[in-house]
């Protein structure tokens, strides 16, 4: 196997654990680890567009979140409570 082929099983297992893990709100991650699904999504369509394929941000949600993102967002998102957007307000990225 070469290095892109072990990058994408490793993308696909972080799409899978993420898949499973519903409960983990964007909110918290972005948090924690400075980024989310949304973020990723962001990231697959510019690989895209950086390899000439056109991609629609919607397009790209919908393989991070495995289905629409706003069927997605009606089953899974919560209301962020205070405590998670005054933390956001302080982690937030800066572009």
């Amino acid at each position: 196997m070469n290095q892109t082929e072990l990058e994408a099983a490793a993308f696909r297992r972080l799409l899978a654990h993420l898949d499973e893990r519903k409960d983990v709100q964007n909110i918290d991650l972005m948090n924690l680890a400075g980024f989310c699904r949304n973020c990723l999504a962001k990231w697959y369509k510019a690989a895209a567009q950086e390899r000439g394929q056109e991609l629609s941000y919607d397009a790209a949600k919908e393989v991070i979140y495995g289905m629409p993102y706003d069927e997605w967002k009606e089953k899974y998102q919560k209301e962020a409570n205070a405590a998670q957007l005054s933390a956001f307000e302080v982690n937030k990225p800066k572009d």
